[in-house]
């Protein structure tokens, strides 16, 4: 095949070369941002059946999205302050046991002596002596300093994620309509029916996964603090390890797992080392991920977006792979979207041939 004009050929192949660099250096230098707006649209199509449902009880739209933003913006600040003494207290008691028995035992000998005799298996020459480097190393400062400034950024992250969540609940119906208008008017009604049948997927799945979530929570709150202390004695911090057993089944397939082992941890180390107890929790959480896995999760989530467990489990594990925590977020609503336009636009144009 004859090229005609080779070098002008060239040239137009060397710039969109060029411009496709750009284009995806820009896009990773604004990766933050892009997840930032990614996880509030996400939150705002989760909140939008909440608000549907307060219009279709003749609430007006305005005082109805008022209403959800407030009850959700009140629930996370109860929530958080209700934590905030509990974290105090634990921050107090370490930094009182490491002065009181650490501290001392370093001094004369004993704790490392204690450690030698009943953890026999475990190099504490070594470990002191690799805290000690490393608390004198000149970059010791600097890696303490990048800590505190990562805190720093996940906090203003999530500050900047809530207050993106308020501008796209507020504007969701604007924001559709603007980008309705992008489509040819001879194909705008099939995809205004495509576009709101996966929004109100997404908003499903959110309520989904967060109904999950306060399964979990109430089940380990009642748990912990009424049927534990019967042979096990009280459990410390009951409403703290709910909380985390709550955050953690947000997140699909590994959050429920994590947050079980954080908690098992947590109550071998609130509870004066209780055995007992941490057997009697790490049997109830297999028992439980063992429940919302096969009995739960089925049910809620083939209720909220009609995905085969299969394609759940798969796009959890891609998204996840991907994008990581927003990525296994967002990627059972993606599935359901590819599902439902395969079933609405590609089979019946297979049909027609």
């Amino acid at each position: 095949m004859k090229i005609q004009h080779p070098f002008r050929t060239a040239l137009f192949a060397g710039l969109g070369v060029i411009t496709a660099l750009v284009i995806g250096g820009a896009i990773q230098s604004l990766s933050t941002i892009l997840t930032y707006v990614g996880a509030a649209l996400f939150l705002a199509l989760g909140l939008d059946p909440l608000v549907t449902w307060l219009e279709r009880h003749k609430v007006k739209r305005p005082v109805a999205i008022l209403i959800t933003l407030v009850g959700v913006l009140g629930i996370f600040a109860g929530l958080v302050f209700a934590l905030i003494p509990v974290i105090v207290e634990q921050v107090g008691n370490l930094i009182e046991q490491i002065n009181e028995v650490v501290v001392p035992g370093l001094q004369d000998g004993t704790f490392v002596a204690w450690i030698k005799e009943y953890v026999p298996w475990f190099d504490i020459d070594g470990a002191v002596d690799s805290a000690v480097s490393t608390a004198t190393n000149p970059d010791f400062l600097g890696g303490v300093l990048a800590v505190g400034i990562g805190i720093a950024g996940g906090v203003f992250g999530g500050i900047i994620v809530i207050i993106l969540v308020i501008y796209f609940t507020a504007s969701l119906g604007s924001i559709k309509r603007g980008i309705y208008q992008f489509v040819p008017a001879t194909k705008r009604p099939q995809f205004i029916n495509l576009a709101e049948q996966i929004a109100d997927s997404v908003g499903r799945y959110v309520i989904g996964q967060v109904t999950l979530a306060l399964v979990n929570g109430v089940a380990s709150f009642l748990v912990l603090s009424f049927i534990f202390p019967i042979w096990t004695g009280p459990i410390k911090y009951a409403a703290l390890l709910a909380f985390i057993a709550f955050l953690g089944s947000l997140i699909p397939l590994v959050g429920t797992l994590s947050a079980s082992v954080v908690i098992v941890l947590s109550v071998y180390l609130f509870n004066d080392f209780n055995l007992v107890a941490v057997i009697t929790a790490g049997i109830w959480y297999l028992v439980y991920m063992q429940v919302e896995a096969y009995v739960l999760n089925p049910r809620i989530m083939a209720r909220a977006v009609k995905v085969p467990g299969v394609v759940v489990v798969i796009a959890a594990l891609v998204g996840g792979t991907l994008l990581g925590i927003l990525g296994a977020l967002i990627a059972i609503p993606v599935a359901a979207a590819v599902q439902l336009i395969i079933r609405e636009v590609i089979v019946p144009r297979q049909n027609e041939l």
